[in-house]
C-alpha cells in the first residue's frame, strides 16, 4: 500500500479580530516579539476602584485580597456616605436648635417699655 498523503503538520488555533477562532499553520504566525524590558504599570491611570486589585495583583497577593477589595471597596465607600450624611443632617439640627436657644434668650431679655434697664 502506498500512502501519498502528505505528512501531518500541527495546526494552531488562532482568534481573529473579530473574535472567531481559526485553523493556521504555525509557519504563517508572526514571529513572537520578545519584551525590551520590563513591563511598567501606571497605577494612577487605573480606575479609582481598581487600584487597590492592580497593587493587589502587581504585587504577588493572592485572589482573596482582590476579591476583598472588589467587596469591600463599594461597601466601604456606602458606610463613609451614610456616617456624612448622620454628620451632615446632626449639624444641621444642632444649627436650627441654636438659633432657637438665642432667638428665646435674646426675646426674654429684650427691654419692655415701662420698665428700667439695669443700673
Amino acid at each position: 500500500m502506498e500512502n501519498n498523503l502528505p505528512a501531518q503538520r500541527p495546526l494552531t488555533v488562532i482568534q481573529l479580530p473579530n473574535g472567531q477562532h481559526a485553523y493556521t499553520e504555525p509557519a504563517n504566525l508572526p514571529a513572537p516579539q520578545q519584551p525590551t524590558g520590563p513591563q511598567v504599570v501606571h497605577i494612577h491611570q487605573a480606575a479609582p476602584d481598581r487600584t487597590v486589585q492592580r497593587i493587589a495583583l502587581g504585587s504577588g497577593v493572592g485572589a482573596g485580597t482582590v476579591a476583598a477589595g472588589v467587596y469591600f471597596g463599594p461597601l466601604l465607600v456606602g458606610v463613609l456616605t451614610a456616617i456624612a450624611a448622620n454628620l451632615a443632617m446632626l449639624a444641621f439640627m444642632v444649627l436650627i436648635l441654636g438659633w432657637g436657644v438665642v432667638t428665646v434668650v435674646r426675646a426674654v431679655n429684650a427691654p419692655r417699655p415701662g420698665r428700667r434697664g439695669r443700673n
